[in-house]
Formats: C-alpha cells, structure tokens, sequence
C-alpha cells in the first residue's frame, strides 16, 4: 500500500494508525501470495466480531432500556448481520485496498460479501489493538451503527427473515429469490398486501400484512419453514 492509498483509507475509516502493521494485516486475506507465516486477518477479524458484540450489545441496552432479553438479542442480530457489515464494508471502499492471492483476484474476491465482511471486522479488531476500545466504538458507530439504527430502528427487534432467507440460498448457491405483490385490498388507510415468494419457477408461500415490508416478511418465514422442512436448501 502506497502512503497516499494508506492516508486516503485512514481517511475513510476516521482513524490513523500508530502501529502501521496492524492495518496492512487487517486487509491481508489468506490467500495472498505474501502470507507464508499466517501473516492475515484471521485473528484481527476474530478480535473485531468480539468487539463489534459487546460495542453493540451496550448500545442497545442504552437506546433500549425497556427491551427484554430476546428483544436484546434479535437487535444484536440485525445490527451485526452479515449484510449490515457487508454494506458498510463497501461503502469504506474496503475492496479496493484488499490483499488477495491471484485465486481471489480472478473470482472477484474485491466484491465478495465474506471477504468484506471479514475484512471491515479486522479493522474492527486492529482499531482496538491499536488504540483501544473508544476509538473502535467510535469507528463503529459512525461507519456502521449510526445507518443501521437509523433505517432499521422501527422493527429492529423482530427478525429478519429476508436476510435469513437470502443468506440460506447464497449459502446453497441459488437465488435470487423473489417478492410479488400478488394483490391488495381494503381502503387507502388500511391496505392489505398479499405477497408471494417464488424461487426458480416455483412459489414457496404466501402471506399477508398490511404494508409490503410486513408481508414479505412473513412470506419469507414461511418459505424458511418450507425449506427446512422439505429439506431443499441447507
């Protein structure tokens, strides 16, 4: 990494680094060419997911004082999803200054949500050996927490049975799967939405609720409880 691509990113992630070392290894995937002595993120990433829990499990407790446990846990869930951190993952740019192995390079490993993912978590970890615990939970709340809770704070303790149900048939290497409004009813104020998931041709449930959001949801429960029972995606 060059000193402008190294001051570009510590830019991006609003922290510089005293131990220089720490951010190379963050961004260092197994599968380089370099890495004979596992010299990669493996552990950083490990260090960072642990982080990421207990940043985030304190600021739920704080924004959500009357939430129960359960309630507690399916947020910690949304917040952490592997989407949420994908997403924030690409808006640091964080693929284009990955070390990869010709492997990765050649099947798009820049973009693979995994590698992302892994990658944003390291950096998550070399903040905190770094600096310590306040600036990665200032690096987390800003590049992360700050738009998840936003767009997410009205349901965020319930589950996310989309990013369940996407997360599967990525897993399985099928999809994408699809949503159709299928019909609605009732008056302008008080609409009820029909919606149907297909996947390959085929539909596997339909459910309703009264916006699009609430509906997709539980046709997307139901086709995870179809799946798991007929035994169709791991």
């Amino acid at each position: 990494m060059t000193p402008e691509e190294r001051g570009e990113l510590e830019a991006l992630l609003g922290h510089h680094f005293q131990n220089r070392e720490m951010l190379d290894r963050a961004l260092t995937h197994r599968s380089h060419r370099q890495n004979t002595k596992g010299i990669d993120n493996e552990r950083l990433e490990f260090l960072g997911d642990r982080v990421l829990g207990l940043v985030a499990s304190e600021e739920l407790c704080r924004m959500f004082p009357e939430w129960d446990s359960g309630q507690l846990s399916k947020g910690l869930a949304r917040i952490v999803s592997a989407s949420s951190i994908y997403i924030a993952a690409r808006r640091l740019n964080l693929g284009s200054y990955l070390r990869l192995g010709a492997g990765e390079e050649k099947t798009g490993g820049r973009e693979k949500k995994r590698l992302l993912a892994d990658a944003y978590e390291a950096i998550v970890g070399a903040i905190y050996l770094d600096a310590g615990l306040a600036p990665a939970s200032a690096f987390l709340h800003r590049t992360l927490f700050a738009t998840v809770l936003a767009e997410r704070i009205e349901g965020l303790e319930s589950p996310d049975h989309k990013s369940a149900l996407q997360e599967r048939l990525q897993r399985s290497g099928r999809g994408p799967v699809e949503y159709r409004v299928q019909s609605e009813s009732g008056p302008q104020h008080q609409k009820t939405f029909e919606v149907e998931v297909w996947l390959g041709g085929r539909k596997w449930s339909s459910s309703t609720g009264l916006t699009k959001k609430e509906a997709e949801q539980s046709a997307a429960r139901l086709a995870l409880e179809s799946m798991e029972a007929s035994g169709e995606v791991a």
